[in-house]
């Protein structure tokens, strides 16, 4: 078992300081935000609001699932809070075994709090137990599933968004493609290039 703190075998990598939350909410400072709303049942007020749509919910949603249901990979979590100032050592460890019932386990304050080189450390430990779940509609999609035939009916959606000129579908959901955190960055960079220029 390896204990180190990589996620991936790159370079760089990490949790940007303050977190993801922080990342986002700096990015989208002094920008109105509605929360708890869902796009596709005020779809036409929603669209009144702005030149283009980014769409990053499920594309078979978006076009009311006219070529059937996208099949999804889903995850679950147990959370707990520990008396231990140290569980794993680790933000990440993953379970590849078969006897093993959770994918991985999250130790929370690794990514970034309770660091032993910090002034302080914290008594106490969170972590979270993620395990695979069958998806079936009601339940929140993660991962796509990348097979002969969710792919048929992918390019089905594929064509009807070619023709949705004022939404771009982008993320796992809205392209239907696994992303890391690193490609999802580049990959909305990109976009933003050729939405900009």
């Amino acid at each position: 078992m390896r204990f180190d703190n990589n996620y991936f075998d790159a370079l760089y990598q990490g949790v940007p300081i303050g977190g993801y939350t922080k990342l986002v909410e700096n990015l989208l400072k002094g920008i109105e935000i509605r929360l708890n709303c869902d796009y596709l049942e005020n779809k036409k007020v929603f669209d009144k609001l702005a030149r283009k749509i980014i769409y990053t919910g499920p594309i078979d949603a978006y076009f009311n699932y006219k070529a059937g249901h996208l099949e999804y990979r889903s995850v679950r979590f147990e959370t707990e809070i520990l008396e231990v100032e140290n569980f794993q050592g680790n933000a990440v460890i993953n379970y590849t075994d078969r006897e093993t019932p959770w994918t991985r386990i999250i130790e929370h304050k690794w990514f970034e709090f309770g660091k032993k080189d910090q002034r302080y450390i914290l008594p106490k430990t969170v972590i979270s137990r993620e395990y695979s779940l069958e998806w079936k509609p009601g339940i929140e999609p993660y991962y796509p599933i990348n097979d002969k035939k969710n792919e048929k009916i992918l390019m089905t959606y594929r064509e009807l968004a070619q023709n949705e000129n004022n939404v771009i579908f982008g993320g796992r959901l809205g392209e239907y493609k696994y992303y890391d955190m690193d490609a999802t960055i580049a990959a909305s960079l990109k976009l933003s290039e050729q939405e900009l220029i």
